[in-house]
């Protein structure tokens, strides 16, 4: 079904018209200075797009909560844990609700945390839910950095790893990402590079004008225009709009942010006492608190003669606040918790960020002593637990697989870990579906395609026996499985399922 979206006016006064569905297959970048009318070209969008498809807006500033009141939007607090994040928005996609994520009044780093959980719960909903959505994404050089900033690191690529799942890998689970950024410079440009429609307003600096005018297929001497565009101006690109660089004016909106550009008013007159105005202390006021006087000098006889004193007997060690960790005790804590996670049927479709977040609240309840995994330690614990060995057990076998695994990418070591653990006890070579289990996914063409890659890296080779059945050796660890159908079904699957 075509649907045209009314932008607003092109040259002689045509409708600019946005076909939809051609949107929600090649995704839309927006750019323009603070003041230029980006958040107005949003609002216009999703006013006219409403009543035809799902959205989702993510809002570091609260301004499009206002659209809940007239087109039913819900507003989602963000001031919640990551892993309720990642669940309310599954539910998002399940009953189809639009929303409007409200990261208002959260700091730079939570935002990012929080936008990452969100994004990744639309982002790995269960396929019966892929319906389209319109995901809006202001600000967008805040989730998706160019370079690092005063945020940490994982914060960073959490948020990062969220938007390039939104801009490169969306559009087959139905999401269709918007993006809106002042600055093309500070937005990644792997994030930016996905889209195929481009809507440009006014900008100063020249590289982000050289870097318009390269997105719009114009001339780097046409640049210059994009500092004389006006307020709600735009150039656009791309399928879903023109097929030439076409300017077009946004047209008017239905409803209105809670904030607004300021406006100059007239100063009201000076009473005759505003001295004593700013002078006097109202009863309401608080109480600064008075600075301390510097201390005076000490002469410096005094400071030879406190030298010259011997040193005091050291003072006898007192007992730890807290008490001592039992390293032994944590890690059986640590190996419980993992456990539990890996008996749930579907920790193997969560990411490792959501599971990390389960980690960490399972951790408290179990009161596991010392200081948390950090998520990378996390990610290779979890494999190894995955393949049922421990890091420490199996012998010098075991010890070469796990050196191998560790050349791996985090997110493929434990399949490596499966079927090498598989080869060293001698076990049937896992079934596709077991191994895509472990994958996190319900392909079993991904999981041929991985054992492909392993073999591609020289870690195994892959045979079939005269009756049709898989066997997979392992020349540096010198063993191999015993013979196993590839088309098996999942046992724990299966388990889960009686």
């Amino acid at each position: 079904m075509k649907v045209d979206i009314d932008m607003g006016a092109a040259p002689k006064g045509d409708p600019a018209k946005l076909d939809l569905e051609e949107l929600l297959a090649t995704r839309l970048l927006v750019q323009g200075n603070s003041g230029s009318g980006k958040s107005h070209l949003l609002r216009r969008l999703l006013e006219q797009s409403a009543p035809w498809v799902q959205q989702c807006i993510i809002d570091p500033e609260g301004d499009f909560v206002t659209l809940a009141e007239r087109y039913g939007h819900q507003v989602v607090d963000a001031a919640r844990t990551e892993a309720e994040l990642t669940r309310i928005a599954a539910r998002v996609r399940q009953h189809r609700v639009s929303v409007v994520l409200n990261l208002e009044g959260l700091e730079v780093e939570q935002q990012m945390r929080a936008a990452a959980a969100f994004l990744g719960g639309m982002f790995d909903a269960d396929r019966d839910y892929w319906y389209p959505v319109l995901v809006v994404v202001d600000e967008a050089q805040l989730f998706a950095p160019a370079v690092g900033g005063e945020v940490s690191d994982e914060a960073r690529k959490l948020s990062l790893g969220a938007m390039t799942n939104l801009m490169c890998r969306g559009r087959k689970r139905g999401l269709a990402g918007v993006i809106a950024t002042q600055r093309l410079a500070k937005l990644a440009k792997n994030v930016a590079a996905e889209a195929s429609n481009f809507l440009m307003g006014r900008t100063f600096l020249d590289i982000d004008m050289a870097r318009a005018a390269d997105l719009l297929g114009m001339d780097r001497r046409q640049a210059e225009m994009f500092r004389d565009l006006a307020r709600g101006h735009f150039v656009a690109l791309g399928p879903a709009l023109s097929r030439r660089p076409l300017p077009i004016t946004i047209g008017p909106v239905e409803t209105s942010a809670r904030s607004s550009s300021p406006k100059l008013i007239p100063l009201p007159e000076a009473p005759e006492n505003a001295l004593d105005l700013i002078l006097t202390p109202s009863p309401d006021e608080p109480i600064v608190p008075i600075r301390r006087p510097q201390p005076k000098p000490v002469p410096t006889v005094d400071l030879l003669a406190q030298i010259s004193r011997p040193k005091p007997a050291p003072e006898p060690v007192e007992e730890p606040m807290f008490p001592i960790v039992d390293e032994a005790e944590r890690e059986a804590g640590i190996e419980t918790v993992l456990r539990e996670i890996l008996e749930d049927p579907d920790a193997a479709f969560r990411s490792d960020a959501v599971l990390y977040q389960d980690f960490l609240v399972r951790s408290r309840i179990r009161r596991v002593q010392g200081e948390p995994l950090q998520l990378a330690a996390f990610r290779r614990r979890l494999a190894v637990a995955r393949a049922g060995v421990d890091e420490g057990s199996g012998g010098e076998t075991w010890a070469r697989a796990l050196a191998l695994s560790e050349t791996l990418p985090d997110d493929l070591q434990g399949v490596f870990l499966m079927v090498a653990r598989a080869a060293t006890n001698k076990d049937p070579c896992p079934s596709d579906a077991t191994l895509a289990r472990a994958y996190g996914s319900h392909s079993p063409r991904r999981a041929r395609r991985l054992l492909a890659y392993f073999e591609e890296r020289g870690l195994l080779v892959v045979r079939t026996d005269f009756h049709g059945r898989r066997v997979l050796a392992f020349p540096d660890l010198e063993c191999e499985t015993e013979p196993g159908h590839p088309d098996a079904p999942d046992e724990t699957q299966r388990d889960a399922a009686e």
